[in-house]
């Protein structure tokens, strides 16, 4: 056939469980999805409407966001309807859209986090020339080749995993279209998609991985040369936001992604996934507010003149 495939439309499992089950699943889903839109937004606007954080730091986090927003809400509705049985069907060229745009998120928001780990280790190892080092200019590139790289990464496996033939049956068990559930119900010969999948993870997520490995390296090296303890808390206040996400969001995704496609692990890589999509997109607003006193200060500030 044409599209090189006789499955027109792929039916989406879930969770299996009782009606009630997947219901309060669903309506759990659908509240943190709100609350993660609610405050990715107001992290958005906190930072334009507030002078003080116009600063690199804050412009990726921005960006980080709006990713975030978009991340969730690649996989969340469609999640719900599959949960609730009135959307468990999605076509073939939806799947792989969605596979497309939820693979290429995943992918910017690794150079991302790489990117925010950099400016760390310039402002906290070369604070004297950091506003010459992390000008604007240089900060809007970075940010742009998160965005570029992470999009032009996925696109030749998206295209590799849209030229493979599907003969039935086309059950896919999970709530989105993942890698390795495409793998597994595949009926042709997936070599050539797996080690591409396999060598696309190890760049986006081991290379990303190095980076913000070795800035916190000489992060720590420098905030140990520290000779008092304010001065230490101080730099390390700066960075332990950043750092909690980054350990959240790699650990889960080297566990997906770093590794050959097994279709005996579907299941637990559906529970991840809904870690890495639902929960730590609703928890890195709390981690940017709750741990980093520039912005509660920020917060503070408009609250009082509200």
């Amino acid at each position: 056939m044409g599209n090189h495939t006789g499955v027109q439309e792929f039916i989406l499992l879930g969770f299996p469980g009782t009606w009630y089950f997947r219901f309060s699943l669903s309506v759990v889903f659908s509240v943190m999805y709100a609350l993660t839109v609610i405050g990715n937004v107001s992290i958005i606007a906190l930072v334009l409407t507030t002078s003080c954080l116009h600063t690199p730091m804050y412009y990726f986090l921005c960006n980080l966001s709006f990713l975030e927003i978009w991340y969730t809400t690649t996989c969340v509705p469609k999640a719900v309807g599959v949960l609730l049985g009135n959307s468990q069907t999605i076509s073939f060229i939806a799947c792989i859209f969605q596979l497309f745009l939820f693979l290429s998120l995943g992918s910017t928001e690794c150079f991302l986090l790489a990117f925010m780990a950099y400016d760390r280790y310039l402002a906290i190892c070369h604070p004297l020339r950091y506003s010459c080092l992390m000008s604007n200019t240089f900060c809007t590139q970075l940010a742009f080749a998160s965005w570029l790289s992470g999009f032009l990464g996925i696109s030749l496996m998206a295209f590799l995993i849209s030229r493979l033939s599907f003969c039935g049956p086309n059950i896919i068990n999970h709530f989105i279209c993942d890698i390795d559930s495409l793998i597994a119900l595949s009926c042709t010969d997936t070599s050539l998609v797996e080690l591409a999948a396999f060598f696309v993870s190890i760049i986006v997520v081991v290379a990303s991985c190095a980076v913000t490995l070795i800035s916190y390296i000489y992060i720590i090296a420098t905030i140990l040369k520290i000779r008092s303890a304010q001065g230490q808390r101080k730099a390390f206040s700066t960075c332990s936001a950043h750092l909690t996400v980054v350990t959240i969001w790699f650990g889960s995704t080297i566990f997906l992604y770093v590794k050959p496609s097994a279709p005996n692990s579907l299941d637990m890589n559906k529970l991840i996934n809904s870690f890495n999509t639902i929960i730590t997109p609703l928890l890195n607003p709390f981690i940017y507010t709750l741990r980093n006193k520039e912005v509660k200060r920020a917060l503070s500030k408009t609250f009082r003149r509200m």
